[in-house]
């Protein structure tokens, strides 16, 4: 019998004063079996970087034809293709060339500057691609705040994301790679 995904409800309060960004998110997220607490996690930080109200979660790690989040626009376009992880260059050309903007989480630590060197070059031309590091360190550090039922405040300002609950506190600054400026 294949394992089901486990359920988890969030309520995000983001507070972007980077973007000027204020809402509540009450969000439900189906965590796929293979998925980590860290990895969640990282949907969710993806999620209020770039949070509106039509941005959604897809079926993510059981489709391969869909982002982890996406927003489309009423005539089924998609507007926004966000990605996590380190992806092979035909997914994200793929995903570049049926979205308006991709933007890439890069995450895990040592292999994305090996990722990098290999596929740098090629993801340089996709003029509608950003790609953003996050810090191994603090991406493993919002594990910690996993509950199947979470209310976190985050705030973002000078690109620095804070994370917390009523008992802990994370703060990430991302690292955007591409494109360069």
């Amino acid at each position: 019998m294949a394992l089901k995904a486990t359920i988890f409800k969030a309520t995000l309060h983001i507070a972007d004063m980077d973007r000027h960004y204020y809402a509540d998110h009450h969000l439900t997220i189906a965590r796929h079996p293979s998925e980590t607490d860290e990895r969640m996690m990282i949907r969710l930080l993806a999620f209020a970087l770039n949070a509106t109200d039509t941005l959604e979660f897809t079926k993510g790690l059981s489709t391969d034809d869909e982002p982890e989040l996406w927003q489309k626009s009423l005539t089924d376009d998609i507007e926004l293709w966000v990605e996590l992880g380190l992806p092979d260059e035909d997914r994200v050309r793929k995903a570049c060339n049926r979205s308006q903007q991709v933007i890439l989480y890069t995450y895990g630590g040592r292999a994305v500057p090996v990722w990098w060197e290999k596929h740098h070059n090629k993801l340089e031309r996709f003029g509608n691609l950003t790609i953003v590091d996050l810090p191994a360190e603090n991406t493993a550090a919002l594990a910690r705040l996993v509950e199947r039922s979470m209310t976190l405040q985050v705030s973002i300002q000078d690109g620095e994301v804070t994370f917390s609950n009523d008992t802990d506190l994370v703060s990430i600054t991302p690292e955007q790679k591409l494109p360069r400026v």
